[in-house]
Formats: structure tokens, sequence, C-alpha cells
């Protein structure tokens, strides 16, 4: 059976990818952006099946209207992809409130509003998958991008709460959490807070890691064949790694929580007085 997706961010990378890749096989899209011009070649190529959505995620009014036409236009939403985001670089004391702000308005409201707007949808028809595009730094977290941890941890929380709410009504979802990818994540679509001298020394040293720690990236366009896998699973996981590092982060970070907690448990008893 073919599926409907709303796609938030489908100008590029993830979002530009797994549009393709479902139309590719025949399933219609509404795919959104902030600027729907972007979207003009998918709208030439595959015609009727797609819907040019301009969208910005943080117009909550905005996303309710987008994501209602989407249905008036098809009839049903299938999968639900809170893709749009992007990444905030600089150190917590350089982060401005402005900056603080927009990152969470963004990357955690953008995907609840356009959650929101969609599960009446779901809940009536009985079924449905929302894609949260989390990150390995949903779950671990880095020096340089902690208010983009921020919100992607939030993210996770929200969602892993959502699941259990609405499994009842057939919705599945899933956390999708990529390592590094070739995808312009870093590059133009990044925002860079204003550095401060006193870290010049220790964010050389962080970004050095960095470079280490991700590696060659992934290649965006092999990850639609994974994310058609996910959503034609009888039964999708509430969280899949993207790429072939995260696990390996995940493991070493999970493993060192244990052991810290297990270190501290006697003080951790203490403190509820059965000591």
């Amino acid at each position: 059976m073919t599926k409907t997706w709303f796609i938030t961010g489908a100008s590029r990378g993830f979002g530009r990818e797994w549009s393709i890749a479902a139309l590719e096989r025949g399933d219609s899209v509404a795919a959104t952006a902030r600027d729907a011009a972007t979207l003009d070649d998918l709208v030439e190529k595959y015609g009727e099946r797609v819907l040019p959505v301009e969208l910005d995620v943080t117009d909550r009014d905005g996303v309710f209207a987008a994501v209602a036409r989407a249905h008036e236009r098809f009839g049903r939403l299938d999968v639900i992809v809170n893709n749009a985001g992007y990444g905030q670089f600089g150190l917590v004391e350089e982060i401005s409130e402005t900056e603080a702000r927009d990152q969470i308005e963004t990357n955690l409201f953008g995907a609840l509003w356009v959650t929101q707007a969609a599960l009446p949808f779901l809940r009536e028809q009985r079924s449905g998958h929302i894609l949260q595009v989390s990150s390995i730094g949903g779950i671990s977290a880095f020096p340089l991008v902690g208010m983009y941890h921020a919100s992607k941890w939030a993210l996770e929380g929200i969602s892993q709460s959502l699941a259990q709410e609405v499994a009842g009504f057939g919705i599945r979802v899933t956390l999708i959490e990529p390592g590094g990818f070739a995808t312009d994540w870093a590059g133009s679509s990044a925002r860079h807070a204003t550095p401060l001298p006193a870290y010049d020394e220790f964010r050389a040293e962080a970004q050095r890691q960095r470079q280490q720690r991700v590696g060659t990236p992934g290649d965006p366009a092999a990850s639609g064949r994974a994310v058609l896998a996910v959503v034609d699973a009888e039964n999708p996981p509430l969280r899949i790694f993207f790429g072939d590092g995260p696990l390996a982060i995940a493991t070493r970070d999970y493993e060192s929580r244990l052991d810290e907690w297990r270190r501290w448990e006697s003080v951790s008893v203490d403190a509820g007085g059965k000591g």
C-alpha cells in the first residue's frame, strides 16, 4: 500500500533524500521548506504526488494550516517526519538568549507543533508513524554544541512519552539518531555564537576531537533505504541509529554512566534516608 508523507525541512539533507526515496517508490509527499521554490524540481519530476509547502515550523498556526492542507489534498497522512532543524555552535557561556531560544523554538517546538497538528488525523484513522529526527547528540553530549544537545535531549524525552500515549491508537513513534553525515548540518545551515577568547585553546582542541569522532561522514542518499525499512516494519523501533559510529559512542557513554551511578549508590541510598 502506498503511503502519504509529511516531511519538514525537505529542501536538503535527510528531508530531501527521504522525500525522493518515498516518491521513487510511488508514495506521495507533502514537502515543506522555508522557500518552496527549492522544491520545484521535485514537483516537475513527480507531479501531483508532491505538495510543496512553504513553512517555518516555529509558526504554530502555519504548521497546523500546512498539515490540514496536506490531509485535505491527499485524504490521509501515514508518515510524519520532523526533520527541520539546525545546529547551534558555541560553548555554553557564549550562547546568547536569542540563540538559545531560537534553537529550542526550531528543533523542539517545531517538532512539537507538527506532531500536535498531525495527531488528530492519525488518531481518527487509527494508524500512522511519527519519525523524529534526533541525533547521537540526543543521547550523548560533547563540547561546542550544548544548546543543540539540549534541544535533542528534550525531543528524545517528549517522544518517548508520546510513544506510550499514542500506542493505543495504532500510532508508532521512532527517534532516528544519525551520527556524522555529509549533510549541510555543520555548514551554511549552522549558526555560530560569538567566541570568547578565554576558550580559544579549549575550542581548538574540541574541534580537533570532533573531526576525529565524525570520521568519514555517511551518505545521506543511502539513508533513504534505511528510512523506508523503518516505516515498512511491522514493529518499528522506538530508537534507531543511522550510520556505523553512534553505537560505539552510546556504548562508552552508557557504560560510564552506569559505572558512576553504581560507585555512588551508597550516597544515593543515604539521600533517601534508608542508608
